[in-house]
């Protein structure tokens, strides 16, 4: 798995990428926890689901927000997060023209970019969405959602409780188009702690059914004239 650095937009930013075989092999970033509280892109939550795309031919491209590690720059509240983020699909979309498509997963303040990134990027078409934080941070501009995915939390998180969760899920299941898949780990908190091959296990489950075509909201019947 090469070391890459790469630029954003307040300088190096420092990733673990894995090229696919094939050319047209679709692409997969994975965005790590907050910063501030020790979130790096060696979690071992952002490593595993990593390798869960890889594995599935994917390719793969997980880094260090601005001012961890060896990426440069400071700590940016999220917007320059953002920008960081956008930047990192740039850079592999410009070693893989070929690729169409796009998943994005994101891990606590990773799935608040994440889901960002989804609205500003029309080639992305799948997501995970793991312990997000809507009691912290603001989800209103998913409106519309434009793509599936999953939403998945522990229902013991103290963090992100699960009613807060659960209204997020609500709102977006609201919306025409797309499908969002909930799923609630029992006994989880935040950190998934003791819980990590059940996350993996059913983060795995849903790639591998959206990958058979499953898990996508049923195209609207034509009207007859």
């Amino acid at each position: 798995m090469p070391e890459v650095i790469f630029n954003g937009p307040a300088g190096r930013l420092e990733g673990r990428y894995q090229p696919s075989k094939e050319k047209n092999a679709p692409i997969a970033i994975v965005l790590h926890p907050h910063p501030r509280f020790g979130g790096t892109m060696n979690n071992p939550i952002v490593y595993e689901l990593f390798y869960m795309f890889q594995k599935r031919g994917f390719t793969t491209l997980r880094f260090n927000f601005r001012g961890i590690g060896r990426s440069q720059g400071e700590f940016d509240h999220g917007s320059g997060e953002l920008s960081d983020a956008a930047a990192a699909l740039d850079w592999v979309q410009s070693l893989h023209p070929d690729s169409k498509t796009c998943w994005v997963a994101g891990y606590s303040f990773g799935s608040w970019i994440g889901m960002q990134l989804l609205m500003r990027r029309p080639e992305i078409e799948g997501f995970m969405s793991i312990a997000p934080q809507p009691n912290i941070y603001d989800f209103s501009f998913l409106a519309p959602c434009p793509s599936s995915g999953l939403i998945i939390h522990g229902d013991a998180d103290k963090v992100a409780p699960p009613r807060d969760v659960n209204g997020l899920v609500e709102k977006l299941k609201t919306q025409k188009g797309i499908l969002i898949t909930q799923k609630t780990v029992t006994g989880a908190n935040h950190f998934f702690s003791g819980k990590n091959e059940d996350l993996l296990a059913e983060c795995e489950d849903y790639l591998d059914r959206r990958l058979d075509g499953e898990l996508v909201p049923e195209p609207a019947p034509k009207r007859i004239r």
